[in-house]
């Protein structure tokens, strides 16, 4: 497989179109200040990536035309790294519950997977402190973790909007461990699967899609069963 990362003579080319002004040792610098990290090569030599490319345009651009200090740069790429959005303006957000993303003249590196931390994680819900240690109290977010994932901020959304229409946190639990009991069934059924051998080589279906279907069929009785309770056929 051939290898198209660039040395850096083939990065300076293609980076200096758009700054005229780079050149290796600035690239250099900023590598020794933390915000590239660069691939090497066994005999030493640097190897930049695409992801390595998109991020030294948006510090070169940052620097250029927003005037950003290095500090400044370099606490926005950390954001990124933790899949937060930061706007034309430097503002740093969380992902919006649809999906969008910031639209900012900066060429920004592409987003990781979402880490953040328990002021982002309440913001991004729109829920206070209260209802946040409450929600760690009752095992719907996990304890001590010092990061929260995209799952942990789907459930912490859903919780919100609960306790938004006047639900108590404590009331909440048990849709845990109703959660916790379908994944069980998922799994049971997995493993009587192995036990017939019927697995993805048999059958022609993996456990993995196994796995999805019984949680959605779980899903699915769920709500006809609330529905059923509450006299609402739709």
């Amino acid at each position: 497989m051939a290898d198209d990362r660039l040395g850096i003579g083939a990065l300076i080319r293609q980076l200096e179109g758009e700054f005229p002004d780079v050149s290796i040792s600035k690239v250099r610098y900023l590598e020794a200040e933390g915000l590239v990290t660069p691939a090497r090569t066994p005999s030493g030599y640097r190897k930049y990536s695409t992801d390595d490319v998109a991020r030294l345009r948006f510090v070169l651009a940052a620097q250029r035309d927003r005037f950003w200090p290095l500090k400044v740069i370099r606490e926005r790429l950390d954001a990124m790294d933790r899949g937060l959005d930061v706007s034309d303006d430097g503002e740093i957000a969380p992902p919006t519950p649809d999906g969008a993303t910031t639209d900012g003249r900066l060429d920004a590196p592409r987003h990781r997977p979402l880490r953040l931390t328990a002021i982002e994680l309440q913001h991004a819900a729109d829920i206070d402190t209260g209802t946040f240690r409450e929600l760690v109290s009752y095992g719907l977010l996990p304890k001590q973790r010092t990061h929260f994932d995209e799952a942990d901020l789907e459930v912490t959304r859903a919780c919100g909007a609960l306790v938004d229409a006047g639900i108590d946190v404590r009331h909440l639990r048990p849709f845990k461990s109703a959660a916790e009991r379908e994944v069980g069934l998922a799994e049971h059924v997995l493993g009587r699967r192995a036990l017939r051998g019927s697995g993805a080589d048999a059958d022609g279906v993996d456990d993995q899609t196994v796995r999805r279907q019984v949680l959605e069929d779980c899903l699915d009785l769920h709500v006809a069963l609330v529905r059923r309770g509450l006299g609402d056929p739709d």
